[in-house]
């Protein structure tokens, strides 16, 4: 579903992403793990064309995407959530779902096609599909969805999912997790999801590709990337500064 092979983002002179590459499966749901600042949005942003990368390739089911525009990444079937939600706040959960839907994956939609499919991703995120419902009321919670709503209505073959936790509780996270495994499994959406927030997402994820200062330093399943020395000194420095 996507490859993405020597990927590089530089910034002037800082390499924010340095020569990145992983591939992922249709139907899978993948973890770009990493500390803050080890690159991770940086990547997302070039795969879905928030970013032109300064090097390196990025293939959708094939197809070289590298250095395309968000919304023709978008129309290609690239559907992704913002760590900040930013909605139509005077619009209703039903009406910002719908703008998705019009500009998303698929072509020219009439408006009862859109709203349909609107009411389907609100209620796929668990969100009320009703027209008077309002986004005045949602907390972050209600927001983290409502930004998986609008990504959903845009019918990606592919949904980057960026910092769906942060903000949220643990009984929150929880939930989040268990909602992006139900997308997969029941809509058969291939995930990437990049958080940097372990403990939940390894127990989701199929496989885990995790970053540090902009470089893969780990590729394999959850269960080895909990064993693996280089992501315990990311996440925890070096053995010697932990805690007994």
């Amino acid at each position: 579903m996507l490859e993405v092979t020597r990927l590089t983002k530089a910034f002037g002179g800082f390499v924010a992403v340095n020569e990145v590459s992983f591939s992922v499966t249709e139907g899978e749901i993948l973890g770009l793990l990493g500390p803050n600042g080890s690159g991770k949005s940086t990547t997302f942003n070039c795969i879905a064309g928030m970013l032109k990368p300064t090097a390196g390739s990025v293939k959708l089911a094939g197809e070289e995407i590298a250095g395309q525009t968000a919304d023709t990444a978008c129309r290609k079937g690239i559907g992704r959530t913002f760590q900040i939600p930013r909605p139509f706040r005077g619009l209703s959960l039903l009406e910002n779902a719908v703008l998705a839907a019009h500009y998303g994956n698929g072509g020219h939609l009439s408006h009862d096609e859109a709203e349909a499919i609107a009411r389907d991703a609100l209620t796929l995120a668990q969100l009320p599909p009703e027209a008077d419902a309002m986004v005045g009321g949602l907390g972050a919670a209600g927001l983290k969805k409502l930004e998986l709503a609008r990504a959903l209505a845009t019918r990606p073959k592919l949904l980057l999912a960026d910092e769906s936790l942060g903000g949220l509780d643990a009984t929150e996270m929880r939930q989040a997790a268990d909602m992006l495994k139900r997308i997969r499994d029941e809509r058969g959406i291939t995930i990437v999801w990049v958080e940097h927030i372990m403990g939940v997402l390894l127990s989701v994820v199929d496989r885990v590709v995790v970053l540090d200062h902009g470089a893969v330093i780990f590729e394999g399943t959850p269960r080895e990337a909990q064993q693996d020395e280089k992501v315990a000194e990311v996440y925890l420095g070096p053995p010697e500064t932990r805690a007994a």
